[in-house]
Parts: C-alpha cells; sequence; structure tokens
C-alpha cells in the first residue's frame, strides 16, 4: 500500500496545504459566530427578543450543519470512492466557498433566516474532511497511519493558530473603522476559492482502485444503523459518538462561556483559540509523531480520559488569564486522541472500503454534533456551565465505553 516515499510525501505536502487553508478558514469564523448572536447591542435580533430565544435559536443554526452533513458527507464518501478523491474534494469545497458568502451577506442584510441556508450548503456538501482521511488512508500502511493522520492534525493546529486571531482581528471594528462581522466571511470565501484552485492544480488522485459503493441521501442514517449492527463498529463508533458529543459541547459552546461570563470579545475569543492552536499544533505535528510506534489502541485509552478532565476544569477559574494555562491540557488530551482514534476506526476497513468506513465515522459525528446544540440551546437558558459539565460527562462515557471493549 502507498507506492514510493518520496511521491507519498509529496502527496502530504499537498494534502497538508490543502488542509491547512480549509482550517484557516474554518478557524477565522470560530469567534464571530458566537458574539453574533450573543455579544450585546447585535443587530441580527430585534429589540424584543429574550435571551432564551436567542440561545435556541443559536443552537438550532450551529445544528443546522451537521445536519445536512449526515445526508451529504456519506454520499461524498462513496463517490470518492467511485470517482476520485480529487473530484469530490473540489465540489465539497465550492459548496463552502457558496456557504461562507451567503453567511457574509445573510450578516450583512440581518437576514436570520440565511444563516440557516448559509449554514445548510456547505453542510450538504461539507464532506471535505472525509475525502482528505481518505486520502491519508490510500497512502499509508499500519506503521505510518497514525503518524500520516497525525500531520493532517498539525494543519487543522496551523490553521487553528492564524483563523481565530484573524477572524478576531477582521470581525473587531476597532482594528479597523470598516470591519464587521460579515468581513471574515468574505476574506474566508475568497481563502477556499484559492484552496479550490490548488487542488485543481496541485492535488493529485490518490485513489487506485475505485469501487461501487452505494450512493443514496439515506446513506447517513443507514450507516449509523450498520454501525450498531454489526460486532466489528459496534463499539468503535459507540466511542466515536459519545466523543463526539462531548467534544461538541466543549467546542461549540466554550466561547459562549467566555462571552458571558468574561466578557470575551472577538478579539479575545480569536487570541484565547490561537493559543490553543499552538498547542494542538505542536502535539499532532511532534508529539503523535515521536509516539507513533505505541498501539494507536493503547494512546487513544490515556487521552480519552484525560479529555473530560482537562474540560471540567475549566469552570473553575474566576478569572480570564487562567484559560491560557488550562487550554493547553485540552489541546495535548485532544491531539493525541484525535489522529490515533482516526487510526483505530480506519483499521476496521479494508484499503478498497477506506472512504465508506471514514464516510460511516464521518456520519457519527454528524449525529455527535447536531444533538449537543439542540439541548445546550435549552441548558443555557438554565444554567451557563451545563455545556461544558456535558462534554465532561459524555467524554468521560467514551472512555468508559472503549476500556470495556478494548
Amino acid at each position: 500500500m502507498g507506492g514510493s516515499q518520496s511521491k507519498n510525501k509529496g502527496l502530504l505536502t499537498t494534502i497538508f496545504i490543502t488542509v491547512f487553508i480549509d482550517m484557516l478558514g474554518v478557524g477565522i469564523i470560530i469567534p464571530i459566530i458566537p458574539a453574533t448572536f450573543f455579544e450585546k447591542g447585535t443587530q441580527l435580533f430585534s429589540s424584543g427578543t429574550t435571551d432564551a430565544s436567542i440561545a435556541i435559536l443559536y443552537g438550532l443554526l450551529l445544528a443546522s450543519y451537521p445536519f445536512m452533513q449526515l445526508f451529504g458527507a456519506p454520499m461524498l464518501g462513496a463517490l470518492s470512492d467511485r470517482y476520485g478523491r480529487k473530484p469530490v474534494l473540489t465540489v465539497s469545497l465550492f459548496g463552502t466557498m457558496i456557504g461562507y458568502l451567503l453567511f457574509g451577506y445573510a450578516l450583512l442584510t440581518s437576514q436570520l433566516w440565511l444563516l440557516f441556508v448559509s449554514r445548510m450548503i456547505p453542510g450538504f456538501t461539507g464532506g471535505n474532511i472525509a475525502v482528505i482521511y481518505s486520502s491519508i488512508a490510500d497512502i499509508s500502511d499500519e506503521k505510518t497511519r497514525a503518524q500520516n493522520f497525525g500531520l493532517v492534525g498539525m494543519a487543522f493546529g496551523l490553521g487553528f493558530i492564524l483563523g481565530p486571531t484573524l477572524g478576531g482581528l477582521l470581525g473587531d471594528e476597532t482594528v479597523v473603522s470598516w470591519f464587521g462581522h460579515d468581513t471574515p466571511f468574505w476574506f474566508t470565501a475568497s481563502l477556499t476559492l484559492v484552496n479550490i484552485v490548488l487542488v485543481k492544480f496541485i492535488f493529485k488522485e490518490t485513489l487506485s482502485s475505485p469501487t461501487t459503493s452505494k450512493i443514496s441521501p439515506w446513506t447517513g442514517i443507514n450507516n449509523i444503523i450498520t454501525s450498531f449492527r454489526r460486532p466489528n463498529l459496534r463499539s468503535i463508533f459507540s466511542v466515536i459518538l459519545l466523543m463526539s458529543l462531548g467534544f461538541t459541547f466543549y467546542t461549540q459552546f466554550f466561547a459562549v462561556y467566555l462571552i458571558q461570563d468574561f466578557s470575551f470579545t472577538e478579539k479575545d475569543i480569536g487570541l484565547l483559540y490561537g493559543w490553543i492552536g499552538v498547542w494542538l499544533s505542536l502535539t499532532q505535528g511532534f508529539l503523535v509523531r515521536k509516539f507513533a510506534r505505541i498501539s494507536p489502541y493503547k494512546i487513544v485509552r490515556y487521552a480519552l480520559l484525560a479529555l473530560p478532565f482537562t474540560i471540567v476544569i475549566l469552570l473553575v477559574p474566576e478569572q480570564a488569564r487562567w484559560f491560557y494555562l488550562l487550554t493547553p491540557f485540552v489541546a495535548l488530551a485532544y491531539g493525541m486522541l484525535s489522529p490515533n482514534l482516526i487510526s483505530v476506526v480506519s483499521m476496521q476497513a479494508s484499503a478498497q472500503h477506506q472512504g465508506e468506513i471514514l464516510g460511516i465515522n464521518q456520519s457519527m459525528q454528524s449525529l455527535g454534533q447536531m444533538i449537543p446544540p439542540l439541548i445546550a440551546g435549552y441548558a443555557l437558558t438554565i444554567n451557563g456551565n451545563l455545556p461544558l459539565m456535558g462534554a465532561g460527562l459524555f467524554t468521560l462515557l467514551a472512555w468508559l465505553v472503549f476500556r470495556w471493549r478494548f
């Protein structure tokens, strides 16, 4: 599996660049969406809109993306098994660009309904990460799989170093007078267009043996059913679901916690998330490779145990500066966990069905990303600490299942 070492190194470089630009765009909007909803004086809602209604609408908006991804990502995964990674990745990125453009326009014109449309379109076409993972699996063997996934994780981290910081600056009118909440989306759409061009002219096809996987809009639902019916998949995808539920509570509502309890601005959020990205990048770029000889199962066991405790401890500080000391531990735990867990999932399928198995993985993650916003939107109206407490609970349950079954 995999071809020559030099060829693989070149492919990894182009994959790295593609993921970095994609995640830079994702990172840029991280500080903006919660600020759009929860900052005082937001123009998106009328003066009579209650805080509870805003929280629920925020949850619904966040859930709309993974809801559509549940249907779209498995189809793209199957299409990439049949027609190749490159054309499917191009379609996915194009949908992402359209979504950014619509979101910027919706903010500029204060059209709430269009915000939902702008998240649902890239949600359906947003199978780019599953396709990237399939490309990594195409050129990896048992010895290099985890470290190659870790290299992609490093691109994630670098995107998160620059992305949120850029987003916080681009969305802050005190930096430049004409900057606003819509500005990061125009910039991100431009980056995505650059990414499309790079994929067109630089990205090399990695699929060597096309298959004829079934393509259906109901594949995502069937994937979830299949993952629980097949004994060899039930355990690992139960872990994936629980971990995704927990980590989504953290990723999508930590910024809200910072805004509501510590009065963070877009710039404050961007700087903190950039700091987290530094540690995530260091972990997945260097530590994952350093520990590549250790069994992924063993690393997952310990990293997954550490994750819930590193998240829940974020509820303790009363001063914002403590977050710069505590959040690197979340990055370390998740940075070691993510590529090794993906490696474990990838090992459950043959080389010809990497797109299918990683499509199932994406379906389970989509389900895990869809449920927390629906719950936490209501939970925020009760207590702002509940989403992070939920993050700790579900990630701990994921560890218990993994420890019991593996």
